[in-house]
């Protein structure tokens, strides 16, 4: 059995608010969301209250939770209590395995961001992963352009490269990496509460589709989604990493926002097919990152061309199109993807790697594009790292 709403809202009326009601007859609960062993609880109290007060509240609704949870044999994990101001942005957080008042942290709400853009547990210019050195958002506007197989490439060419590389799958509603890096044999471990990546092709990667049932549906609203965002985040023990590249759902809904809240992002990849439809779903999913206050890194034009057995080449949706789209953006190019028989049959048998190598992947093509995409990409970093303060030049004198 998993943890849920109602359940969690039945123990907060036994939780006094400090001001002679309790937590849901008071008012001070403004939404639960629940998820398997997971929970996080916003709660508005009082004007004025100090944050020693929030601290004890949130042990005792802790404690009222876990023992509501155990009466019906089910496990809690953690359980994280959002304190909220009467505009609804987060001023206090408190988070926890085994009691409330073990990770309290203040919490920042991003800057340009509004009153109903939800809840951050750290912050816009916050660091929920201090041994991570960027964190790379890998976007589009839509479905079905090769967002995924584009992220798992990079991260796999990022990691041939000789950087440390994780790999996250955070299209929480379709998650593909399971398939993508073959990951069908090997179990989710949790250690000490914490989530193991799985070690593949010199990537450490973490995937929500390996801990649902494959052909289960995720029909979860805006608050279930970005709960489970923020654990995969949080709750994966990534050690120190290079890079972490973030697959995120198609369009611009409630994991980009929470992405933006929670990390600090080096920035992000826009991934586009061709065709001028694709182009136009793209160019939002650029505005939403730039509203987001996110870096553009640049555009990637998957499916740019056809390589067929005979080794020719076809422009099938249009050569050039995302390039155009880039150019009139202002917004750097970083290379284009080809469509070849082997990337299909690397993808589907969980084999990226051969993507990397020509005899495995159908010729020069493939290879020379993806090695030239991540050359370009960790270029583009670097710069944005230089404009982000976070890297200085250096001169080197022979």
């Amino acid at each position: 059995m998993s943890l849920t709403k109602d359940l969690v809202t039945r123990a907060l009326t036994t939780v006094d608010d400090d001001g002679g009601s309790d937590l849901v007859t008071g008012g001070a609960l403004q939404w639960v969301s629940a998820c398997d062993s997971y929970a996080t609880v916003k709660l508005n109290l009082a004007e004025g209250t100090d944050q020693t007060t929030m601290v004890h509240i949130a042990g005792e609704a802790d404690r009222a939770i876990r023992r509501a949870a155990s009466r019906d044999s089910i496990g809690v994990t953690r359980l994280t209590f959002q304190f909220v101001d009467q505009q609804g942005e987060t001023v206090f957080t408190v988070g926890g395995d085994e009691a409330a008042d073990t990770d309290a942290r203040p919490a920042a709400a991003p800057a340009g961001s509004s009153p109903d853009a939800g809840p951050a547990d750290k912050g816009a210019g916050g660091n929920a992963l201090p041994g991570v050195k960027h964190v790379i958002a890998v976007g589009a506007g839509k479905g079905g352009v090769g967002k995924s197989t584009v992220a798992v490439n990079l991260a796999v060419g990022l990691a041939r490269a000789g950087h440390a590389v994780g790999l996250l799958d955070g299209d929480i509603y379709g998650p593909s990496l399971p398939t993508l890096l073959g990951l069908d044999s090997l179990e989710q471990e949790v250690v000490a509460g914490e989530l193991q990546p799985h070690n593949v092709h010199g990537v450490r990667a973490i995937t929500l589709g390996k801990m649902v049932e494959a052909d289960k549906p995720l029909i979860w609203r805006g608050p279930m989604a970005h709960g489970a965002f923020n654990q995969l985040v949080t709750r994966t023990r990534w050690g120190d990493l290079d890079y972490l590249i973030i697959d995120l759902p198609p369009g611009t809904g409630d994991v980009p926002l929470t992405m933006a809240q929670t990390l600090k992002l080096t920035g992000a990849v826009i991934v586009c097919t061709p065709q001028k439809v694709a182009q136009d779903d793209a160019v939002r999913a650029v505005r939403m990152f730039q509203q987001l206050n996110v870096e553009v890194l640049g555009v990637v034009e998957n499916m740019s061309f056809f390589v067929g057995d005979d080794g020719k080449s076809y422009d099938i949706f249009g050569r050039g199109g995302a390039e155009q789209m880039a150019q009139r953006l202002g917004l750097p190019f970083l290379g284009a993807v080809p469509i070849t028989m082997a990337l299909r049959a690397n993808g589907d048998a969980g084999t990226p790697t051969g993507n990397f190598e020509a005899a495995s992947a159908g010729g020069e093509a493939l290879p020379t594009s993806l090695e030239n995409l991540v050359r370009n990409l960790e270029s583009q970093v670097t710069l944005a790292s230089l404009k982000q303060g976070k890297t200085t030049p250096t001169l080197t004198i022979s």
